[in-house]
Parts: C-alpha cells; structure tokens; sequence
C-alpha cells in the first residue's frame, strides 16, 4: 500500500493511493502511474528502466500479429531427483504454472518478424527465475532442429537465473546440450541473434545466450555468470560499479548492440533484411 504526504498550509496529512494503480521504478525509485508505464512497453518513462516482461508480451512486442505458432506447449518437467528445499519442487513446479500459464520457462514456436519467418525460443524469469532445467533445454534444442531443418533464422531471448538447481545435473547437462545444438546450426551458415534481458546469468549465459553471432542487450541489463558479490569475495578485489551491466559489456566487446525495447522490432527486421536474404513472406 502507498503513502503520500501532502502538505496543505501548515497542516499535512497521508494520501491513501489505491493498490495497483501506481508502481515504483527500481532503478529511479519515482512513483509513476502503471498504465503510462504499460503504454511505453513497461519501459520506466523517467530513466528508462526496463521492467521485467512476461515471455508473451515479449512475443506480442516482437513478431507480426497472429503469427506465432507454439510447438512444444505441453512439454512439462517431472520431478526426477525427487527434491524438496523449502517446498517440494513438484509444488514449485504447479505454483509456477498457475502464476505464468505456462507449462515451463521457455516458450517456442515460429513467427514472423517484419514478414520474415523466424524459430523464436523466449525464455520467462517469472516461471521459476527463468531457470534452465531439462525440458527448457530440450525445448530449445527441437526449437534449433526446426530451425536447421526449415532454414531459418533463430533468435533466442534470455532471462534467467541459470541452471535449476532442482535438477541437479540434469539440468547442468542442458548448458552442453543447448550449445552443441547450437554448434551444429552454425555449421549451416544460418544467423543466429540472442537477446538478453535483466537479468541474464548462470547456465543460460555460459550456454546458448552468449553464443549469438549477434548479441543484443536492453539497456542496464545484469548480464554474468557469478554474482558480484560472489566474484568479490573470490578475488578479494572491489569491482566496478557497473559491473555486470549490459553497458559494461557493451565496452567491454562482450555484446554488439544495446538497443531500447521499442526499437528492438525494426532492429531485427534490419538484421534480417541482411542476413536472411529473400526468404521473407510478402
């Protein structure tokens, strides 16, 4: 619940803000209306910070409407270690369903981008962190087969936290499934384009996120492997206030471009103009 206070003459009193209409930035902490935020694409309107998007909305932002066709949707983990933490992960698993409508973390299907047929695989940090388990990898290894098999572009979005622990090395073995796909799919010659969103980290960035022959980024991104705190506490050496961040990477050589969320689209659609050649649907 939000609190203002309103100053009138020398009295002031709180301001009640009704729950939902209102949302706070995390990067500028600005308290900003939600439906201008939702108009600009979830994109902060003070500093631009990029909020966090759900695997559909960041298909509807970026094929031509109606034409995504999911395959895979019913692809579903089990629970194969039998783990349990804090809750059982088959309990996790079903939490995770009912808060995404999603099935896993990782949406596949093919679309078009500017008219141009695309395999697109979309990764969801709401369904379990955006977690690499064992259907994720194999989703996105039939995504890549599909996309050998058809000739066609891939393009990958990344958000995640890694490797799922739930798995154990089950999921530890995705991260050299999903780039030895990726290797054999390069062998044909054909463009492979990742795009990384806060955050991009453990497995999924030492696998197939970093191995873009185009690597796109949303501005202040955390991009990594290890956490900060964790590389701090290995080396014994402060690091670089933007450490980590799509920009730093940027500099670095790490990534090609950082492009806005509005501009991503036609960013692609350039892209593909140049790379895929006469294989766009008129």
């Amino acid at each position: 619940m939000a609190w203002f206070r309103r100053d009138k003459g020398s009295a002031s009193k709180k301001v009640k803000v009704p729950e939902g209409l209102w949302i706070k930035c995390n990067s500028c902490r600005e308290i900003i209306y939600r439906k201008e935020v939702e108009k600009n694409l979830k994109v902060c309107p003070k500093c631009n910070y990029h909020f966090r998007i759900s695997a559909s909305e960041r298909i509807s932002l970026l094929v031509d409407s109606g034409s995504f066709v999911e395959i895979e949707k019913e692809m579903e983990s089990i629970d194969p270690l039998n783990f349990k933490d804090l809750m059982p992960y088959k309990e996790r698993l079903k939490d995770a369903q009912q808060k995404t409508n999603m099935k896993e973390a990782i949406s596949c299907g093919k679309a078009l981008i500017g008219g141009y047929p695309v395999m697109l695989a979309v990764l969801d940090f709401g369904f379990m962190g955006g977690s690499m388990g064992s259907v994720v990898g194999e989703k996105f290894t039939i995504t890549t087969e599909r996309a050998m098999d058809e000739e066609l572009p891939l393009i990958a979005v990344a958000s995640s936290g890694g490797a799922r622990m739930q798995e154990g090395m089950l999921s530890l073995v995705q991260m050299a499934k999903t780039s030895a796909v990726i290797a054999r799919y390069k062998e044909r010659h054909m463009p492979y384009i990742t795009i990384l969103a806060d955050p991009t980290f453990g497995g999924v960035s030492a696998s197939f996120a970093m191995l873009g022959d185009i690597i796109i980024a949303e501005p202040k991104s955390l991009i990594g492997f290890a956490g900060a705190r964790v590389i701090e506490q290995t080396i014994k050496q402060q690091l670089p206030e933007n450490f980590q961040t799509a920009e730093f990477l940027l500099d670095h050589g790490m990534i090609d471009m950082i492009v806005d969320r509005k501009e991503l689209k036609q960013t692609l659609i350039r892209i593909l103009s140049l790379t895929a050649g006469s294989s766009k649907t008129e």
